[in-house]
């Protein structure tokens, strides 16, 4: 994996520091789901999670920067597993891209580099999940390949 490197002309994608956090969440918060479930003001948490992401090698978050600002981002992680005859899975989470920089390709290029990593990885299955009331996200997906076969059940826990 060769990071920094130049995502579409006007951004880089690279790993996400720490001093990133701020505006992962300000990106995470920044529409009608996130706001009611991030928390912007107390960053502890996120930094404490932050931590534990960065320090684990099958995780991978990452920024797309531009105009010295943070535009997008996405997690990548590697799930070892024994289905489909030992099939290593990429799970791709939380991808954001900032509301003035959609609709002109970011969102596809950075999942588009997502994949293509899944596979540098040893990965035969990409897989996301997208809450049911994102329509428009599905759309996004679907136009990129992604094919909704399954039905995702959460379970939220105390805590």
């Amino acid at each position: 994996m060769d990071l920094p490197q130049q995502l579409t002309p006007a951004t880089t994608l690279r790993r996400a520091r720490v001093d990133d956090v701020p505006a992962l969440v300000a990106l995470l918060a920044d529409d009608p789901l996130g706001s009611t479930r991030e928390s912007p003001a107390d960053l502890r948490p996120y930094l404490d999670a932050f931590a534990e992401v960065d320090a684990d090698p099958a995780h991978l978050l990452v920024v797309v920067q531009a105009d010295g600002g943070v535009v997008g981002t996405l997690q990548l992680t590697v799930l070892p597993g024994l289905s489909r005859g030992g099939t290593r899975r990429a799970q791709v989470e939380a991808v954001r891209v900032h509301r003035d920089h959609r609709g002109a390709g970011l969102g596809a290029a950075l999942v588009g580099w997502a994949v293509e990593e899944a596979g540098r990885r040893g990965c035969g299955l990409v897989q996301l999940t997208s809450d049911a009331q994102r329509s428009d996200a599905h759309r996004f997906y679907e136009r990129l390949g992604f094919a909704p076969t399954h039905t995702g059940f959460k379970l939220e826990l105390p805590g």
